[in-house]
């Protein structure tokens, strides 16, 4: 079966949760006798044409010549190089920028199944015009797709409240982190359980701001790393508004998995503050890491940690919760960070999650 993930800037993963997806998505299908092809962005840094297995082809995007605009070019660009190719399966990651093209995509019989990813439009950092254009791509994927997939159980419901749409339920995976090294801390001038962590792509909708103002209030003197590209103008922004506190230090991107996994491992407190769902990849490597968690209290969030983490909604929860003093050692603690590593293994692994995507793809090709 020839399956091709369109949809990520590419793999190896460079940028964030989609392309760390199609990254182990993409060997564990190969492993598992598929030919599988990742679609590229001609600005990758990884030029070869093919990674572990997998078949990689680069398509133009412009993207940093027009900007979002780029964006959809690139998408354009990646479903019309797919229609030459014969596919049996093509999985589309998102929708934004390419369900315009969807009536180009493939010959018809390709089929397409498009994973939903969160609830895009409502994303703060859109004008009220550029919601509605998301909604109105969202309706597009729903319509043109042949089949949907959600990462979480709040899509889920809601693509069948607002669009009377089945999906099937596939959450993203991740694998248990049993190698801890505390010598990657040496790297970043840390000791274990010395700082409280956060790891995000810095846009408003990542509640960055809560946290660090909640932060910047209290009256711990705890480090807090804040990881993610922050050379964008709300990165700069977040920057040039706590400069003066010394305590919040920002790292810029770091991609490398194992010093990620570390980082978190070693961290006293992990905030993960995604509000516009589904299942986060950040999330649950942050679980498999064995970090313990504050997350935002929304429905994707708690629909995977329950009653094993901490919530915040505001800076005032954020300040309550740092200022509190705990031990990872604590019992409770304890008990939390083993329930979410048994979730793990039992719910969001990813050979659990590779074996769901081939049963979907082989029942919808039959």
């Amino acid at each position: 079966m020839k399956i091709a993930i369109l949809g990520t800037r590419g793999i190896p993963n460079h940028y964030g949760g989609f392309e760390q997806f199609a990254e182990y998505l993409s060997e564990g299908l190969y492993k598992a006798g598929f030919d599988v092809t990742v679609y590229n962005s001609h600005t990758h840094p990884y030029q070869d044409a093919n990674w572990r297995g997998v078949k990689i082809i680069h398509c133009y995007d412009p993207e940093t010549k027009l900007g979002t605009i780029g964006q959809f070019v690139y998408d354009l660009n990646c479903i019309m190089d797919s229609r030459r190719r014969n596919f049996d399966i093509i999985l589309q990651l998102g929708y934004t920028s390419s369900s315009i093209w969807f009536n180009l995509q493939a010959k018809s019989k390709t089929i397409v199944t498009t994973n939903m990813d969160g609830l895009e439009w409502r994303r703060t950092k859109y004008s009220n015009r550029v919601k509605q254009f998301i909604k109105y791509a969202e309706g597009l994927a729903v319509k043109r797709s042949h089949h949907l997939i959600s990462d979480s159980t709040g899509i889920q419901n809601y693509l069948q409240d607002t669009y009377n749409a089945s999906s099937t339920y596939i959450p993203y995976g991740a694998h248990v982190f049993s190698s801890p090294d505390k010598g990657v801390l040496s790297d970043f001038k840390l000791t274990p359980y010395s700082y409280n962590l956060l790891i995000a792509r810095l846009e408003p909708e990542n509640s960055i701001e809560v946290i660090l103002d909640g932060v910047s209030k209290s009256t711990s003197k705890t480090q807090f790393l804040v990881i993610g590209k922050d050379n964008s103008k709300y990165g700069l922004f977040l920057k040039e508004k706590y400069k003066l506190d010394s305590n919040i230090h920002f790292v810029g991107g770091v991609y490398d998995i194992n010093k990620l996994n570390n980082l978190r491992y070693y961290s006293k407190l992990y905030f993960h503050g995604h509000t516009v769902g589904g299942t986060n990849p950040s999330l649950l490597e942050a679980m498999s890491s064995s970090a313990f968690i504050c997350a935002h209290n929304n429905i994707f969030n708690k629909s995977i940690l329950g009653e094993d983490a901490f919530y915040f909604e505001n800076s005032l929860d954020v300040i309550n919760i740092i200022s509190d003093s705990f031990d990872k050692k604590d019992i409770e603690i304890i008990d939390k960070t083993n329930n979410n590593l048994d979730k793990i293994s039992k719910l969001y692994s990813w050979p659990i999650i590779i074996d769901q995507y081939i049963n979907h793809f082989k029942s919808i090709s039959s």
